[in-house]
């Protein structure tokens, strides 16, 4: 067991609270969220960033102690990796992401260049009970995750974005159904439920007027999978609906094909039952397309809204509601309908909220 002091700190470890000053000891457990210490080996020009635990970005640099924890990522346009599968200090590993996900990568988005090359020191020990001398290895899990959890939303209405792909417009449809019905007078709560670890996302929500926000790391999760997308939905969903807000809104991170479960949370039926207006983010109208008929074929979900990339301008507009016979509005442009068009949903759900 060694002491070191850290540089920086991953917004992926935030549950463990992890301070500055950490020992090390250099037995890795390989599984997914052990909390391990790596020093930086080389200086980057883009991707160089990594998130805090209270969500600043510092940029990272050669020679840093970073802390950040083990998992995998699945990223169309970003880097793809694995966990690894043994570990010990002096092997190297990668950061996969900005949260500070750590594992081997496989493939590299030429947009992003190589990611970091990190030293691995040692796992991060925690002592959870005074006087305890020894340690164990850190894990951001607190606690399990159910089988199969209850949901209850108490009548809640939930307000789902999907997407065709990541950096189809999702997030940016969310805040801007957020701003919206909140300068309306509704309380909105909001929560990320599938992807790789990164509280960007929600902390725009936050900005953009939401009151209470979650993200599946909150529960222990690195990266969703088709295994447990479904269960921290019903976990975050039930949690947040406990506060009984006037409207939810979740981002399902990814997209409708991806690798992080967002299937796994449509085929659930009394999961996606809960949605009370479902939008969907395409990059283009042939995405639209795909995007729609998935919904509609695969799930029997009919979303409320188009938006994202194919509504940039009234081309895609007019091709999604004609050929589609959905609405489309724009969430940079024309923020104002989207939210029209999901409030009016709202209210004609049972117990629908009225927005001002």
């Amino acid at each position: 067991m060694r002491k070191v002091i850290l540089d920086k700190i991953g917004s992926v470890t935030r549950t463990c609270s992890l301070k500055r000053e950490v020992r090390l000891a250099r037995e890795i457990p390989c599984e997914e969220g052990v909390v391990v210490a790596v020093r930086v080996l080389q200086d980057k020009t883009t991707y160089n960033q990594l998130e805090l635990p209270t969500g600043r970005m510092a940029k990272v640099k050669r020679g840093d102690v970073v802390a950040g924890a083990l998992g995998h990522r699945k990223a169309l346009f970003g880097y793809s990796g694995h966990l690894p599968t043994a570990l010990a200090p002096g092997d190297h590993v990668n950061l996969l992401n900005l949260g500070g996900v750590l594992g081997h990568c496989d493939s590299v988005n030429p947009d992003l260049g190589r990611p970091f090359d990190c030293e691995v020191l040692g796992v991060v020990l925690e002592f959870p009970f005074l006087g305890e001398r020894i340690g164990r290895p850190a894990r951001i899990a607190r606690e399990p995750l159910a089988e199969r959890p209850p949901l209850t939303t108490h009548g809640v209405p939930v307000i789902a974005l999907v997407g065709t792909c990541m950096n189809a417009g999702k997030t940016a449809a969310a805040c801007a159904i957020v701003r919206e019905l909140t300068h309306r007078g509704l309380t909105l709560d909001a929560f990320k439920a599938t992807g790789v670890s990164l509280r960007r996302d929600i902390l725009a929500m936050e900005d953009d007027g939401a009151r209470t926000t979650a993200l599946f790391t909150d529960l222990g999760i690195v990266a969703t999978t088709r295994a447990n997308a479904d269960r921290v939905t019903r976990v975050l969903l039930s949690r947040l609906a406990a506060g009984r807000p006037d409207a939810i809104v979740v981002e399902l991170g990814d997209g409708l094909l991806g690798a992080y479960g967002v299937d796994a949370i449509l085929e659930d039926r009394e999961l996606a039952g809960s949605f009370t207006a479902i939008v969907l983010a395409a990059n283009d109208p042939v995405a639209a397309w795909g995007g729609v008929r998935l919904l509609r074929e695969r799930y029997g979900l009919e979303p409320v809204a188009v938006t994202g990339p194919a509504t940039d301008n009234a081309v895609g507009t007019e091709m999604i509601e004609r050929d589609l016979g959905v609405p489309a509005a724009n969430a940079r442009t024309d923020p104002a309908r989207l939210a029209e068009l999901v409030a009016a949903r709202l209210a004609a759900a049972p117990g629908g909220p009225e927005a001002g």
